[in-house]
């Protein structure tokens, strides 16, 4: 049942919480309101609290993740680009297996394929490392300055977003993020939120309810997308067990031999139990020096990226374009590109 609220009381979280508790939900617009208000810092953050835990005792439905998505796209801060067809690559995090930085190492490999690439990152909130966390180890400096980004996509194929000096409703939560430490509706919202609005997107999601409510909005958004699913739990390829993999056209079932030519072990993935030692994975591997199973992994989903821009033939293809990036130094000199214009 979808309850409206009385315009009076739109303000007051304790009407917002007794309709959720009751198990009803709100209209996009009232989740819009909502959201904006928890933007502009109108409720404490017991309030706010308790409105992101009944969340995690219920699911969203599709108007509130539509109404939510509707705020933060309202209060964000601006991009233009220009006429860059841009991809991001990214999980919704929260599926608990601490891998190493895959989508972000993935990004770099795309864009040494020549995909510009505008990845749209936070710190980790259940993991240990997240996007922001090991751009900032690699020493890049997040910025929301318009022509500097420009720049950045422009030469060296990629530029990064760090989510919170874009979009101030998640400045207002990110402690209460990191308090939890579990898997919130924000980590449903940052891969629909991207302010380079990138034509195409790889989404991993660790669940397949939530890959269903990703293929509707994105559909709906009107992008080129891959939605991908590890079918033991990951959001992303992982080369453990078979994958979903869902695309306008259809969905399919693959397996790690045909994603990455190999299968691999949980334990292979594992991303260091300190950011130091998580950025040290990335250097290695971002170097061609990581070990075949990370290799492999990363290779996959850069695959799966540019495969869903449409502009090869076949997956194979895709993949090939990968493996070059990565062993060539193509992915590195991006890395190295990137940085040096900081």
């Amino acid at each position: 049942m979808t309850t409206q609220l009385p315009e009076p009381e739109l303000n007051k979280m304790k009407k917002i919480l007794s309709i959720l508790f009751e198990h009803k939900s709100l209209l996009r617009e009232d989740a819009k309101r909502v959201l904006v208000e928890i933007g502009q810092g109108k409720y404490n953050e017991h309030e706010v609290t308790a409105f992101m835990t009944a969340y995690l005792m219920r699911s969203i439905t599709i108007p509130e993740l539509q109404g939510f998505r509707d705020a933060l796209l309202e209060l964000c801060v601006p991009l233009q680009l220009g006429n860059v067809e841009s991809i991001d690559i990214v999980g919704t995090g929260g599926d608990g297996k601490d891998t190493f930085n895959i989508s972000t190492l993935s990004c770099f490999v795309v864009a040494g394929a020549g995909q510009p690439v505008v990845k749209h990152g936070n710190y980790g909130s259940s993991s240990v490392s997240g996007a922001s966390n090991v751009m900032e180890q690699m020493g890049y400096r997040f910025k929301n300055d318009n022509d500097a980004l420009k720049k950045e996509v422009n030469e060296a194929g990629i530029c990064f977003l760090h989510a919170p000096l874009f979009h101030p409703a998640l400045k207002q939560v990110a402690p209460i993020r990191r308090n939890l430490g579990m898997r919130t509706f924000f980590n449903m919202l940052g891969p629909l939120v991207n302010p380079g609005e990138p034509a195409y997107q790889l989404v991993g999601v660790y669940n397949l309810e939530m890959a269903r409510v990703y293929n509707y909005l994105l559909q709906e958004i009107g992008r080129s997308f891959a939605i991908i699913h590890g079918l033991d739990g990951y959001d992303e390829i992982s080369l453990t067990n078979d994958t979903k993999v869902i695309t306008p056209r259809g969905e399919q079932v693959m397996t790690p031999v045909q994603l990455g030519k190999r299968m691999v072990i949980a334990s292979d993935l594992h991303g260091g139990s300190t950011v130091e030692a998580a950025a040290a994975i990335f250097r290695n591997v971002i170097k061609g020096e990581g070990t075949w199973a990370q290799h492999a992994v990363v290779l996959a989903n850069a695959a799966m990226a540019l495969y869903c821009t449409g502009k090869y033939q076949s997956y194979d293809a895709a993949y090939q374009a990968a493996v070059d990036s990565l062993e060539n130094g193509k992915a590195y000199n991006c890395l190295q590109k990137l940085i040096s214009l900081q």
